[in-house]
């Protein structure tokens, strides 16, 4: 893959929609506004000090073993997952990673993703961080097309409701006036779940963190109670309860 995009500056605080649509066997839609951090690992944000509680990146919550640390150690976490896939990034190699961060020592990042760029601005490859609310977590190695868009089997348990079969159908767009992602899972010729994030990506000024923190406050917890209620809705409508199979985390690295 040779794209090279057109990249915000960065860092950068990507403000839009988050939308989940079930389609089957119950139809269930929701969308809410939402930021995520757009950041190179090599170049991290560095907010005064009253703001640092908002914006906080460790290791520990990103891909593999924790050695600690924050942004670097999540470079380092990154770099063996892909040595563990035969991937070996060249010498000048950059990693963006758009996600949320911790706000007030909490995080949940349902989908993490990095770009790994080559020395020339192009698309190596990419990585995409799936969580569930189970503190469980997998990784998906991805070769996007020219146009971004990308196919990969399902291997992970997420959602109560949907088990581990089918196909993820991605697309990931980074540019400097929009950053968005969108899966939708196949299964059996039909397209039961559809989820995208959307969103302008802009300098992550102080002021900029500051009104995110006051206009959309505790990000992470946010997103975590939302799932929770719309998980309780769909239970409340009867829909199937799927087991969860125990989880072997194959794509970390372990110590």
């Amino acid at each position: 893959m040779t794209t090279r995009p057109v990249l915000p500056r960065l860092p950068a605080l990507v403000v839009g929609e988050v939308a989940h649509e079930r389609r089957s066997p119950v139809r269930h839609r929701f969308s809410h506004r939402a930021y995520q951090w757009l950041i190179d690992l090599d170049d991290p944000p560095r907010p005064p000090a009253l703001l640092r509680p908002f914006a906080d990146f460790r290791a520990a919550d990103h891909i593999g073993r924790d050695d600690g640390g924050g942004p670097a150690g999540i470079r380092a976490n990154v770099e063996r997952f892909l040595t563990a896939q035969g991937v070996h990034l060249p010498a000048g190699s950059r990693i963006l990673m758009l996600a949320n961060a911790r706000v007030l020592g909490y995080v949940f990042d349902p989908l993490s993703v990095f770009w790994c760029l080559g020395p020339d601005g192009s698309v190596v490859c990419l990585v995409a961080e799936v969580h569930n609310t189970y503190g469980e977590r997998t990784a998906y190695l991805l070769h996007p097309d020219a146009h971004g868009t990308v196919e990969t089997e399902k291997t992970f348990y997420v959602s109560p409701f949907n088990d581990v079969s089918g196909t993820y159908r991605m697309r990931f767009v980074l540019r400097d006036d929009a950053v968005a992602v969108s899966i939708r899972l196949d299964r059996d010729g039909h397209a039961p779940f559809h989820a995208s994030f959307t969103g302008a990506p802009r300098p992550a000024t102080p002021r900029r963190l500051l009104r995110a923190v006051i206009t959309m406050p505790v990000m992470p917890q946010r997103a975590r109670t939302l799932i929770t209620v719309h998980g309780v809705w769909l239970w409340l409508r009867r829909l199937p309860v799927v087991p969860r199979p125990v989880h072997t985390p194959a794509q970390e690295i372990q110590r």
